[in-house]
């Protein structure tokens, strides 16, 4: 069935407090020159301990729906991906429906957990739960306070993660210029190669970037395929912020020039669900012309999850 959902909104959050590379050299056996050239990061930002995930959803929801003065009494749909929620119940989604005035409201709130994938697959089926005509405006978030699961024992993990929100407000449409196409996988992670297990993320490096570099140029070309397009007719490409090496070498060898993709992992690292919404929402901030372009989003995670989408800004 086509998908046809406008894009009404984005927003996003970041904690106020900085952690830089320098100051992991304070902490761990590192040094901000060999973070920098292996993963592009500089920075990352660092969740207030009275802070939650569901604080920085609710914070990058409220941001997409006042820059637009949208009234958010409309939504009636929230999901939140995210592997660092509040608690384990209620959801997310659920405490950030109370943190944005809706608690008066009965609608459908609810967590979709696919790793750093989590934001494309929860816009996925908000836009099918759209398409069914009985919800008209659907809010999708993507939260993390990841450095709360890091191990900073573990130099090869703790250099990478941050934490943030993004998040964006869809409505269905009937018009062809926002027809959207998603593309979404999973194989299980049999050896653990990435997971977070016992509080604590852990991760064989050399392995992820293996399978991330495989499955980013596999989502790209599904998503190409099954909109028969070309990539030179793609505005703007949107990837999950995991490494900089990564993003470089898809576009070397799909011959896409890198500065298609939009890159701003040096600012906040590897915010999993959260990255691909933070990054849409600051494109379209510098972008303000960027009205119905096309832009593609395409992520990894772990799981293994992969997945892309096309949608119209």
């Amino acid at each position: 069935m086509k998908q046809y959902i406008k894009v009404i909104s984005t927003g996003h959050y970041v904690p106020q407090r900085i952690l830089s590379n320098s100051d992991l050299e304070k902490i761990v056996d590192t040094t901000s020159d060999w973070i920098e050239s292996r993963t592009g990061i500089l920075n990352r930002h660092v969740v207030a301990e009275n802070e939650e995930t569901s604080d920085m959803a609710a914070k990058a929801a409220l941001e997409a729906a006042n820059k637009i003065n949208y009234d958010i009494n409309k939504i009636d749909l929230i999901i939140t991906a995210t592997v660092s929620g509040d608690q384990q119940t209620p959801s997310t989604s659920n405490i950030v429906q109370s943190k944005i005035g809706l608690g008066h409201k009965d609608i459908m709130t609810f967590d979709v957990n696919a790793a750093c994938t989590g934001f494309i697959y929860g816009l996925q089926v908000a836009s099918s739960l759209l398409q069914t005509g009985q919800f008209k405006s659907a809010l999708v978030i993507g939260s993390e306070a990841l450095t709360r699961l890091v191990d900073y024992n573990d130099r090869n993990t703790c250099v990478l993660f941050g934490d943030g929100a993004g998040a964006m407000i869809i409505e269905p449409s009937n018009e062809n210029i926002n027809e959207a196409h998603f593309f979404t996988a999973s194989n299980p992670d049999i050896d653990h190669i990435l997971t977070v297990k016992n509080g604590r993320i852990k991760m064989d490096g050399k392995r992820v970037y293996a399978f991330a570099v495989k499955v980013v140029e596999e989502s790209i070309r599904q998503i190409l395929n099954q909109s028969h397009l070309n990539h030179e007719d793609i505005d703007i490409i949107i990837p999950h912020q995991a490494n900089l090496r990564i993003i470089q070498s898809v576009a070397k060898t799909m011959a896409i020039p890198i500065e298609k993709f939009y890159i701003n992992i040096k600012d906040y690292g590897n915010t999993s669900a959260a990255s691909i919404g933070i990054a849409l929402d600051e494109y379209c901030q510098e972008h303000p012309n960027s009205k119905n372009q096309r832009a593609l989003l395409v992520g990894f995670g772990g799981g293994f999850t992969w997945g892309s989408a096309l949608i119209t800004l």
